[in-house]
């Protein structure tokens, strides 16, 4: 096989496991690589994992090689703050127009933290999931990458405040810094833009953003992570209580028409996992999960018979068809059908979980991309040069992510951009 000779790099577009891991692979085979990602930070949404399936290992150690190996390899260019404006071009000439978020925050940051203490505003952390709150110069992670603090502008007093650039002692804060434009030009574009939950809320029947004890399930995630709003603990967020009582609703919008008509074919295995923090946590708890179909295929079988022999974990075949709050105790209030147990049960739980499914991002990220009937990039129609991999083309888990993200790697080098 003759090497293709490459003039221009890759360009990856987004900074999750999936983008990071292309990016990688593709440096380790000889391309330069130069990865976006809108963020300040790259990671995505496995930052947000408490712990991964089946093994229930934290996702931070191999973030942390990943992050090492960027940082020490000379031909992958990080550019964070990056929002794709157009991609214009054609394979082996691809110009990709960004718009660059103003740095307010520089690469002289220590992340000593200073400027947090003295900053006065607030805002909503979304990393949380709306659980808890920053200041408005934070820092989303104790492991994020690049490791500076950023400033949320839309909180931000800026120059008529600028008690964070006062106390820094580096002069890495700079309060007058404009938005900017910049021109990236790639052999090939890889997008890896990933997914987000789906919103709750649509789903009327499940109480989501009506019963202040109901909770979705990267709610869950960070709830469980010792980084999270609650330190790890798990606890009602209307009132602290320890959760010795929680049900799991499966399928929740997934393989509906009336929300996503496709099986996201991570959420059983989630459940699973979650389940397993709270019985870890509070020995003396118990687990109920409402399922329409288990669906643990292949090597998760294993987990799933692991996890089932938990005497404290029951699982219920039926939907469930109503959500109310006990407005006297804050419990949360179940109405669902038990195929096997036969007709409409009534069950009182201290907290319930949606088990809400993925949905691609719907931003075409300056590229009029085919994408199939559920909203994800039909990898199969894409011109020349131009490849999507991970959950960007369908739901998945992170093994396979990985997986598709290395074959990404090898199929954009060996094409040669088209140079």
């Amino acid at each position: 096989m003759v090497t293709p000779v490459r003039k221009k790099p890759i360009a990856v577009i987004g900074g999750g496991i999936s983008g990071i891991t292309v990016a990688l692979e593709a440096a380790d085979t000889g391309a330069d690589v130069v990865l976006v990602e809108k963020e300040p930070w790259l990671g995505g949404r496995v930052f947000m994992m408490h712990r991964y399936f089946p093994k229930l290992c934290s996702p931070l150690c191999g973030m942390e090689i990943n992050f090492r190996r960027i940082r020490t390899n000379p031909k992958i260019r990080v550019i964070t703050g990056a929002a794709v404006e157009s991609v214009s071009g054609a394979s082996g000439d691809f110009k990709i127009a960004l718009n660059m978020a103003a740095e307010l925050v520089n690469a002289d940051c220590t992340s000593c933290g200073k400027c947090t203490a003295a900053c006065p505003e607030t805002r909503v952390d979304d990393f949380n999931m709306g659980m808890s709150e920053t200041k408005a110069i934070y820092l989303r992670h104790p492991m994020a990458y690049p490791a500076r603090y950023a400033i949320d502008a839309g909180v931000c007093k800026g120059t008529k405040c600028a008690k964070c650039a006062d106390v820094c002692e580096y002069g890495a804060i700079n309060l007058n810094a404009k938005v900017a434009a910049m021109t990236v030009e790639a052999s090939g574009v890889v997008y890896a833009t990933g997914w987000k939950p789906y919103d709750a809320a649509r789903i009327g029947n499940l109480g989501f953003g009506k019963v202040k004890n109901v909770i979705n399930n990267l709610m869950m995630e960070r709830m469980a992570s010792l980084s999270g709003p609650t330190a790890g603990k798990i606890v009602r967020p209307s009132d602290g209580k320890e959760v010795k009582n929680i049900a799991f609703v499966q399928c929740a919008g997934s393989r509906d028409e009336n929300h996503l008509s496709y099986c996201s074919s991570v959420c059983c295995l989630a459940s699973l996992k979650q389940a397993t923090y709270l019985r870890e946590l509070y020995p003396d708890s118990k687990a109920t999960i409402f399922y329409i179909d288990i669906r643990t295929p292949g090597k998760y079988e294993a987990f799933y018979a692991k996890v089932a022999k938990d005497t404290s974990i029951s699982f219920i075949k039926g939907k469930v068809a109503k959500v109310a709050e006990d407005a006297a105790t804050g419990d949360v209030l179940v109405t669902a059908e038990d195929i096997f147990g036969g007709g409409k049960k009534s069950y009182r739980v201290d907290m319930l979980v949606l088990a809400t499914g993925m949905e691609p991002n719907n931003a075409g990220n300056g590229f009029p991309l085919a994408r199939d009937a559920d909203g994800f990039i039909a990898d199969w129609k894409l011109p020349p040069g131009i490849f999507a991999t991970g959950v960007a083309k369908n739901p998945a888990d992170v093994t396979t992510s990985l997986m598709d993200a290395a074959a990404t790697a090898i199929k954009t080098f060996a094409s040669g951009g088209g140079v």
